[in-house]
């Protein structure tokens, strides 16, 4: 995948020249313009149609909010020292894919910019239609209201979940294992409460003799 081109927009000179110099050290990252006023981030951005614009909220001659209205066809990532709720609100409601608080760090921009760079990757694995699964993961599975075990780690569960889900049939506790390189009698621990919470569910399957094996399907 090529470079995400980036158009940088503040009012301040040498914020701009910061914000730039960040991106410049995100890999696969591109800094095609940097511009100081809505009026110029307009015109860069139909001139040069960027993927992603950093825009700042209060710019010269216009809000940042209304330059967002009027862009088309590009994502935006607002940067902006307004933290007030109908601000953020706003923002959001306006396409928004992101939104930073300045001041911020050079890691915390880096954060949000490998964000959207594995959006961008998911969406292009996707293909031409979505499952609802994919959506799911794109957007963020909605939380369940089950709390965690004592001793379980969110990071491996949604491991063990997303080698459920994309498995795309049931597995036994040993073949999650094997797959997740994690133990079977941690795997068996997530497993469970994945369907305690809805997410999953377990189907004993017979064998010629000896215990059935639990086989586990992802629900989403």
């Amino acid at each position: 995948m090529s470079d995400i081109r980036v158009l940088v927009v503040d009012d301040d000179f040498m914020v701009a020249r910061i914000h730039s110099g960040y991106v410049a050290r995100v890999p696969g990252f591109r800094v095609v313009s940097v511009a100081h006023s809505g009026a110029d981030a307009l015109t860069a951005a139909a001139e040069l149609r960027p993927d992603l614009v950093l825009l700042d909220i209060y710019l010269p001659d216009m809000s940042g909010l209304e330059v967002l209205k009027q862009l088309h066809g590009v994502d935006v990532l607002m940067i902006s020292a307004a933290r007030d709720v109908p601000t953020v609100r706003e923002a959001m409601r306006g396409g928004a894919v992101n939104y930073l608080i300045k001041p911020f760090t050079a890691a915390a921009l880096t954060d949000r910019l490998q964000q959207y760079a594995d959006t961008r990757r998911r969406l292009t694995a996707i293909g031409p239609e979505a499952r609802q699964d994919d959506v799911d993961r794109l957007f963020g599975s909605p939380k369940t209201s089950v709390p965690m075990p004592k001793g379980l780690s969110a990071a491996t569960c949604e491991l063990v979940a997303e080698t459920l889900r994309e498995a795309g049939r049931d597995l036994s506790a040993t073949e999650t294992a094997e797959l997740t390189g994690l133990s079977r009698v941690s795997v068996r621990r997530y497993l469970e409460y994945l369907c305690v919470a809805g997410q999953a569910e377990f189907r004993p399957r017979y064998g010629t003799a000896g215990r059935p094996e639990h086989r586990y399907r992802w629900l989403g």
